[in-house]
């Protein structure tokens, strides 16, 4: 069986982008993430759950993506990301292809910052922009059926995502 993976890490080792059909390990990506300088990391894993909008007894998921595509529009969300957040210290991006069981993590967010609230925000901001940007497509199967999931939305750029990010912010404040 074929591995499929483009892994990607900046020259200053501070910016991991992968997308990969094999197990995410949420722990390494913790671990990689921390630094001397930054007091927070925050770890978003989004997981596969029994259910979707409408449908019960989901129990796979399969993703696939148009990968020429993924880690180009990666780089364009950390590009934004440490425009916002200027002190950042880690990024991940981490996205799964294939067939995905319950309780399996489909994409890894990871940022390391000084402080809590930017490593939230931008973690916040890089899973918006992940699911709102890069082309990767979900199919849910379940006890009567399969197909495309319902929330999909269409892709946008980054600088919408932005746009609407700080929008939120500041109906927050």
């Amino acid at each position: 069986m074929k591995v499929m993976s483009h892994r990607e890490f900046s020259q200053d080792s501070n910016v991991w982008l992968e997308i990969t059909d094999s197990k995410l390990d949420v722990g390494a990506a913790y671990d990689w993430a921390v630094t001397d300088s930054c007091g927070a990391v925050v770890l978003f894993s989004g997981t596969v759950r029994n259910h979707s909008e409408g449908r019960t007894g989901v129990h796979t998921l399969s993703y696939e993506a148009f990968e020429e595509e993924v880690i180009p529009k990666c780089r364009e969300i950390v590009a934004e990301m440490k425009n916002q957040w200027s002190d950042l210290g880690r990024i991940a991006l981490i996205h799964r292809v294939g067939d995905l069981k319950l309780g399996e993590s489909s994409v890894l967010v990871v940022v390391s910052a000084p402080h809590r609230p930017e490593a939230f925000e931008a973690a916040r901001f890089g899973i918006d922009a992940l699911k709102a940007t890069v082309p990767i497509w979900k199919r849910e199967a379940w006890e009567t059926g399969s197909d495309w999931a319902l929330g999909a939305q269409h892709v946008t750029s980054v600088d919408q995502v932005a746009k609407t990010s700080q929008q939120k912010m500041s109906a927050r404040k």
